[in-house]
């Protein structure tokens, strides 16, 4: 990614039940004023289920408003569309995807570097929180997953800040092609690719490991 980008909120959620009961926080609602991006997330934001999100390399999740548009297509005029955090994104922005940012990718944001840890692994919550079937598929094929960033130094970011781009950062694999590698059982990604996200120390420990397992699996020998 070469140009900055505006960030039009910052948005943080409260559990709260689903349809059908489950807890979650994946809804998230813009704040007003400065707010702080720490390590851990940004102040006041909150994950029911810590063991599969949040934690260092889960800190600020960016889910492109641009996918609102496409899955207007896919599943109708849904009324969570109209809100930019409904697929559980903390940052509201428009004009670049998965195929724009590299693993490893530094952002300045307000005083705080962040950087792309790892794609964001669709679940069932998504389904829930739409009362949809079918959407984990349709992210796995489309390879609209979004992704994470890890905190690098912590800082206050308010709406109306760029997310500006490091030159130079990042290990020349996008999200996208980070994201078929691992989940994406279509997908054929060279070995070399490969190669390098399971060498790749930006790319989150977890994700690293299902490259690396997809790795060896093409080194045995048929038969």
């Amino acid at each position: 990614m070469n140009e900055p980008v505006t960030v039009a909120a910052l948005m943080t959620g409260r559990i709260a039940r689903l349809p059908g009961g489950k807890r979650s926080a994946i809804a998230k609602h813009p704040v007003a004023g400065p707010v702080a991006v720490t390590r851990l997330g940004l102040a006041g934001d909150r994950q029911a289920n810590r063991r599969h999100h949040g934690g260092p390399e889960m800190v600020v999740h960016l889910y492109p408003r641009t996918h609102h548009r496409w899955w207007k297509r896919e599943i109708g005029d849904h009324s969570l569309l109209a809100d930019p955090g409904a697929f559980g994104s903390n940052l509201a922005i428009d004009g670049i995807d998965e195929r724009d940012v590299c693993i490893g990718e530094r952002f300045r944001l307000g005083s705080a570097l962040l950087e792309v840890s790892q794609p964001r692994k669709p679940c069932a919550t998504i389904e829930q929180r739409f009362e949809r079937g079918g959407m984990v598929a349709a992210i796995i094929s489309s390879g609209r997953c979004g992704w994470y960033m890890r905190v690098i130094a912590e800082g206050i970011a308010e709406a109306g800040d760029a997310l500006v781009p490091v030159v130079g950062s990042g290990i020349g694999v996008t999200v996208r092609e980070a994201f078929a590698a691992a989940v994406d059982p279509a997908a054929a990604p060279p070995r070399a690719l490969l190669a390098d996200l399971a060498a790749a120390p930006a790319l989150a420990d977890e994700w690293r490991a299902r490259i690396a397992v997809r790795l060896a699996r093409l080194a045995k020998p048929e038969g």
